[in-house]
């Protein structure tokens, strides 16, 4: 098969979709692979590091584009690499179907392939393609919501660990997934007082054994998400329905009641955010007030820690991709249950049911395609 891996060009996107380790594994099992020049510079990877590795360079986005059977990427396209779009294209890589519209429609109308990283399943329900980026947003989270506290960037002033005889700031976590324990593990770190809602109650009783009663746990419900915001400092939105858009957890007039200066990161933007006032915003434009709080909702934040987060999604997707490689794509779902739900459109039509739901549309069964 023929791989071919575009240059990211989504604001401030720095990822790439394979590191050299994987051209030489691609290019080993009898794969050609053909990569935008500058596309791993973001990462610190030079065009020099994957040539030597067998993979072909070539400056020109739209000959990368038509020359794969596979287009590997790290991000949704965005709206001018819609014309790339062809019937029988195969695409891999994050979609978030669910709150793109336009998007959808442009996959069903070019009659693309789309497999998405983060609906891939496993049979426990994690999401292996999806967790790397998880684990760094929520350590990232962390971060960033502590750098938009501060005076200078509109926040309280206030230092996450406080000094001695000085108050912590209180961080309240929304969802105690992948995304929400690593947030609570850098918060904790960082010597805040930590508060994690979630529904799931054993969730929390890990939680609360993992941190020996260090962090307040409590049952997810309207009630103590209000409670909870209206006394945090910063709160972290990590809620995740796989596929389908986040629910809006944290209103607007439970924003009106928060602290002045309090900060909200919503990691669910790619999803649509779990605030109702959020919306999608760039590394380089981060924030935005509301009433007198700061929302943080950048959607693709691992893109900021790229030498990071490259490595760490391309561990992941390593497999998948290889399989794919190997044996075609409807045969490389057939044989991997898990992979399957990761496709999401397939020659004009949808097999995802929570991206119908959210658009309005109908869908086909998987078996249906696979048939």
């Amino acid at each position: 098969m023929r791989i071919a891996v575009p240059a990211e060009i989504k604001n401030n996107e720095y990822r790439v979709a394979i590191t050299p380790a994987g051209v030489k594994d691609l290019v080993s099992a009898g794969h050609s692979v053909l990569i935008q020049s500058g596309a791993g510079l973001g990462s610190n990877i030079s065009d020099d590091e994957y040539a030597k590795q067998g993979a072909e360079i070539e400056k020109d986005a739209a000959k990368v584009w038509a020359a794969g059977d596979m287009i590997l990427k790290v991000k949704e396209p965005i709206e001018s690499e819609y014309p790339h779009f062809r019937e029988g294209m195969l695409l891999f890589t994050y979609l978030h179907l669910a709150a793109e519209e336009h998007l959808t429609k442009a996959l069903l109308d070019g009659k693309v392939t789309a497999i998405a990283y983060e609906t891939v399943q496993l049979p426990t329900r994690a999401l292996p393609l999806l967790a790397p980026m998880s684990e760094v947003a929520g350590r990232l989270s962390v971060i960033v919501g502590a750098n938009a506290m501060l005076r200078p960037n509109g926040g309280t002033g206030l230092l996450v660990s406080g000094v001695p005889g000085t108050h912590a700031a209180n961080i309240v976590v929304l969802g105690g997934g992948v995304a929400g324990t690593s947030a609570v593990a850098m918060a904790v770190g960082l010597g805040a007082n930590v508060t994690v809602l979630d529904t799931n109650i054993q969730r929390l009783r890990e939680l609360d054994a993992l941190y020996a009663g260090r962090v307040q746990t409590l049952a997810s419900n309207a009630y103590e998400i209000e409670k909870a915001a209206v006394n945090a400092d910063m709160v972290i939105g990590s809620v995740l329905i796989p596929g389908a858009k986040a629910p809006k957890l944290i209103t607007n007039a439970i924003v009106k009641k928060m602290k002045p200066g309090s900060v909200l990161v919503d990691i669910a933007i790619d999803q649509g955010g779990c605030f109702e006032d959020s919306r999608a915003t760039t590394h380089s434009e981060p924030t935005f007030a509301v009433h007198d709080t700061i929302f943080y909702c950048v959607a693709n934040m691992p893109g900021a820690a790229p030498q990071t987060s490259t490595h760490a999604l391309t561990n992941a997707t390593a497999p998948y991709v290889r399989a794919l490689a190997a044996k075609g794509w409807k045969d490389a779902l057939r044989a991997d249950a898990s992979l399957a739900l990761g496709l999401n459109t397939h020659d004009g039509t949808l097999t995802n049911d929570a991206v119908a739901v959210a658009h309005g549309l109908d869908a086909v069964s998987l078996e249906s395609v696979l048939a």
